[in-house]
């Protein structure tokens, strides 16, 4: 849960439709019951989607103080992975393991997935190329469900740049980089923890359960996967910091975008 002291609004600058703004216009009227979600459908894609999770992280523990301090609890954000396992993202404080979901490819499997964890934030890759998934083989009811859920939903690139942009986020602290570069780091060299023993809290990362974790969640990648993953994010990069950018979508459009 180092996420819990880690990150802060202020290291990061958010510009939508080409002005600035701040994370209440990003997610208007969070509130404590608020669940973000992250759909992910190819190696290692959800690290296109790092600030928008990020500031997702952040404005969980900021709507209720006692997250902060006695309550000491890891953030409700779930991670879908769409097809199989695309590679852990448990370094961004997904975990325990319950918050990656592995699922098939049958949309109406990662719809229920989606609102049985009760997400009301949702991150989805942009369609691009891809066919829409046909509204018609989804349940009604569950399609019913997601529009009473969802208050924000968002499109994000792998690439860390989606096509039609109307948010664009700005890493301005290096702390922006390190769950990214964690996750991607993970499967070239084991995680090294200094000093454990002076942690204020439990580190995940000297868990004998997360280390078995994530060395069985690697065999998901290959070499290629991860290197691809790291030129993506070096080329959005300047100077050691990232800016990506997304597209506000709606309710139907986030539904299409899950086949």
């Amino acid at each position: 849960m180092h996420t819990l002291t880690q990150l802060k609004d202020t290291q990061f600058a958010i510009r939508i439709e080409g002005r600035d703004s701040a994370v209440r216009e990003l997610f208007p009227d969070w509130h404590r019951h608020d669940r973000f979600g992250l759909v992910i459908n190819e190696a290692l894609g959800g690290v296109g989607a790092s600030h928008l999770l990020q500031l997702a992280i952040w404005s969980y523990y900021a709507a209720d103080q006692r997250r902060r301090d006695e309550l000491n609890v890891y953030p409700e954000i779930y991670a879908f992975h769409i097809g199989g396992g695309h590679g852990s993202h448990a370094d961004y404080d997904f975990w325990g393991p319950r918050r990656e979901v592995i699922l098939g490819d049958d949309p109406n499997e990662v719809l229920c997935a989606i609102n049985e964890r009760g997400i009301t934030r949702l991150a989805v890759p942009d369609l691009g190329e891809r066919p829409a998934a046909d509204l018609d083989v989804l349940a009604v009811k569950e399609v019913a469900a997601t529009h009473d859920l969802l208050a924000s939903a968002f499109a994000y690139s792998p690439t860390g740049r989606t096509p039609q942009a109307d948010v664009e986020i700005a890493g301005l602290d290096r702390r922006t980089e390190q769950n990214p570069t964690k996750v991607l780091n993970a499967f070239r060299r084991p995680a090294r923890v200094a000093n454990p023993g002076r942690a204020r809290r439990p580190l995940k990362e000297v868990d004998p359960v997360f280390q078995a974790y994530q060395e069985r969640r690697a065999a998901e990648l290959s070499p290629s996967d991860v290197e691809q993953a790291v030129e993506r994010r070096a080329r959005i990069s300047e100077q050691g910091l990232a800016t990506e950018t997304y597209r506000r979508i709606s309710v139907t459009t986030a539904l299409e975008s899950l086949g």
